[in-house]
């Protein structure tokens, strides 16, 4: 018995080095960034059957060898879509500030669509008004509803949103709902899909888990976009899930969720609206009725202004070749000279948006980062508060939001350029999820969501560095070590 022990000693100990040695030439070989590498290295040395399992379930960024190439149909559709804006809007670039062009051409460079002009945007902070107004734009709608949620959780007003679909339904309106397996999980599981269905709403699962083919493709890539498309020329999106706050994970602890959409008309209601139905092309397989979509696009006359905003939009996810949202953000943060105000539920930055925010404060950057004093990840808590030290150094001011779980995505440059809408500054958000953000070229809008951020500024208590530094050593443990983790999370 103690020889078959010992065999088995030697045996582990020859072989752990090697399973790291190949495991290592993998990690070489796909190029992943050097701290999610040497992070997942870390794992696999510690436990290596645990980690080389979990590492085949979620650690490359494979989408699946079906959605790969039905994301590949849809390029060329959106290739065209990209163009007709450019075609329709040719004079948009020049009424943006010079400074900011660069990084309008990136972000549609990186598989954004053009920024438009002629648009009207309408900033609301209440979720009780944004789901009334959705309902109101949906009981009017004569064309089209269209409804793209990570989460869609029954109870209280949100479920007055499902009966003015069903309204619209049959009254004759063509209505689509596409919403994430995993997020949705409680909608799915409810009495609503089958209502919805009954009426003749048609209903899609994005990013459906088939355990059978998880070895093609990882199980934790989800649609985290928020939109409402009405009409193409009426549109909702930011941070707000189709969730009433009162019924919504109220047994997290961390109070009622904080979240802000906006409503757009104009243009960039009808690039949203694109964004949707490459989505449900995607999702639902039905890659001709994209290519229809921009064919009736073409059919159609431009739409007058209704409004002078410059709107860009633009979709981000594992489908591009790069993280397209974390060039943008970086180019946001460098471009810079006055302030910057961030609002995010989760703080996990990479380390090139880490770096950007504490060179901003040192080069005499106002930088302001807006968080929740309580989010619902133990982990994801410890992990942000790994990062303050260092920018509390630099000069960046931390503020922990008390009024409940913020859960808006903002940046602020100056008062001038906004970005708004789904992604929070977290490596999953750059990396992994499916998402989409707005860009605003406009100081007037600019200032609306500045003042929004000073109200929740008004609702949270500044973290003090000399306070901070005196925190228990533990936890800074605690910390440095959900820190190992961050480029995992």
């Amino acid at each position: 018995m103690v020889w078959a022990f010992a065999t088995d000693s030697i045996w582990l100990y020859l072989f752990h080095p090697i399973i790291v040695l190949l495991f290592a030439l993998r990690i070489i070989w796909v190029r992943r960034p050097p701290g999610v590498a040497l992070a997942w290295v870390l794992i696999v040395t510690i436990m290596p059957l645990v980690g080389i399992c979990t590492y085949l379930l979620i650690g490359e960024r494979p989408i699946g060898r079906d959605r790969k190439l039905r994301i590949e149909e849809t390029k060329p559709a959106y290739k065209d879509m990209t163009a007709l804006f450019d075609d329709r809007f040719p004079e948009e670039n020049r009424q943006i500030e010079p400074r900011f062009r660069a990084m309008a051409a990136l972000a549609e460079h990186h598989g954004g669509m053009p920024p438009l002009p002629g648009n009207q945007l309408t900033l609301y902070s209440d979720a009780q008004t944004i789901l009334h107004g959705m309902i109101r734009d949906i009981d009017a709608a004569q064309q089209r509803c269209d409804i793209e949620f990570y989460i869609w959780n029954p109870g209280g007003t949100a479920d007055a949103v499902g009966e003015a679909l069903i309204r619209a339904a049959r009254r004759g309106i063509p209505c689509r709902v596409l919403l994430d397996e995993l997020g949705s999980a409680t909608f799915w599981k409810s009495t609503w899909p089958d209502r919805l269905k009954a009426a003749g709403i048609h209903l899609v699962k994005a990013c459906a888990i088939h355990p059978l083919r998880l070895q093609f493709g990882r199980a934790d890539l989800r649609l985290h976009r928020k939109i409402v498309a009405i009409d193409q020329h009426i549109a909702w999106t930011g941070s707000l899930n189709l969730v009433d706050p009162a019924f919504f994970k109220q047994d997290a602890g961390v109070g009622e969720w904080v979240d802000a959409m906006a409503r757009i008309v104009g243009p960039a209601a009808g690039a949203l609206t694109t964004v949707f139905e490459g989505d449900w092309a995607v999702e639902g397989g039905n890659i001709r009725g994209f290519s229809q979509f921009l064919d009736q696009m073409r059919a159609t006359s431009v739409p007058p202004p209704v409004g002078d905003l410059i709107v860009q939009a633009v979709p981000s996810g594992p489908s591009y070749k790069v993280a397209n949202m974390s060039h943008v953000l970086l180019s946001a943060v460098l471009e810079a000279r006055e302030e910057v105000v961030l609002t995010t539920p989760y703080f996990v930055p990479d380390d090139a948006l880490f770096q950007a925010l504490q060179t901003a404060a040192c080069r005499g950057v106002d930088v302001t980062l807006i968080v929740p004093e309580r989010v619902d990840s133990k982990l994801v808590r410890y992990a942000s508060r790994s990062y303050m030290d260092d920018l509390l150094s630099a000069g960046v001011k931390i503020q922990q939001f008390t009024g409940g779980l913020l859960h808006t995505k903002s940046l602020v440059v100056d008062r001038q350029f906004t970005m708004f809408g789904s992604v929070n500054l977290d490596m999953r958000s750059l990396r992994l999820n499916y998402e989409i953000t707005l860009m605003i070229y406009d100081s007037d809008f600019s200032q609306q969501m500045r003042d929004l951020q000073n109200r929740y500024l008004a609702q949270s208590v500044a973290v003090d560095s000399a306070a901070w530094a005196k925190r228990p050593r533990l936890e800074r443990l605690k910390e440095n070590a959900a820190q190992l983790m961050s480029p995992l999370l």
